[in-house]
Parts: structure tokens; sequence; C-alpha cells
């Protein structure tokens, strides 16, 4: 089950929304598709993004996957951490393992984005 708080995209990252601000990661369900994460390539503080655009990437033992924006933003901050503990991912995808928090540019982009229960019945639908 996926947590209630979060909204979700297709290509398997979570957004929460605390005011202004977006924390921004990759599902549980991402990261046991990935396996073991080795390294994650993350912006710089300050880069803007618009929905759905790359804004990085995330290297497993099985393969190389591009991480795409939710909404749109501009990086407010990196967790640093994971240049030195990309397993935290793996660990503690909806914690600790959190990639980018963005200012939110177009709040009402949201509204493409899917529920934990729409979530959850679209990975089901994948496999």
């Amino acid at each position: 089950m996926s947590p209630d708080d979060l909204l979700y995209t297709k290509e398997h990252e979570w957004l929460r929304i605390n005011g202004e601000i977006g924390t921004i990661g990759i599902t549980d369900h991402a990261q046991k598709e990935l396996g073991d994460i080795v390294y994650v390539e993350l912006p710089k503080i300050g880069d803007r993004f618009d929905v759905s655009e790359a804004f990085g990437n995330v290297e497993s033992v099985k393969a190389v996957s591009e991480l795409f924006i939710p909404v749109s933003g501009e990086v407010v901050e990196v967790n640093q951490e994971l240049a030195t503990v990309p397993e935290k991912i793996n660990q503690d995808p909806y914690g600790s393992g959190w990639m980018i928090r963005i200012r939110l540019l177009r709040k009402n982009e949201t509204a493409g984005l899917m529920s934990a229960k729409e979530y959850d019945e679209y990975t089901k639908g994948e496999k």
C-alpha cells in the first residue's frame, strides 16, 4: 500500500506537498523494480523544470532510469546524502530516500497525478 498523503505519477515518482514546497522521490514499487541503487544524479538548487521533464537519473545494478518531475518547479533543496548513500532510496523511499524539494510553480498541475489508491491499482495492472 502506498502512503495516502502523497500524489503519484505513471513514471513512479511521488510528490508530497507542504504549502508551496513539494518533496519528490521514487516509489517503493519503483525501487523494488530497479533493484539495488548504486548512483543518483540530481539537479542543482535553482534549476527549474516543467512538468514531466527529466530532472535526473537513478542507476541500479539492473538499469539506468530517468527521473521525471511530477509538477513544474524550482529546486530549493537536494538530498545530498544520496550522493554517498544512494541505497537510502531502497531502504526508505518515502522518508530518508527523498530526492529533491521544489517550489511549486503551477500547483494546478497536481490534478494530473494519481492518489495512493489509483497508483496501487495502476501498478497492479503493470504486472
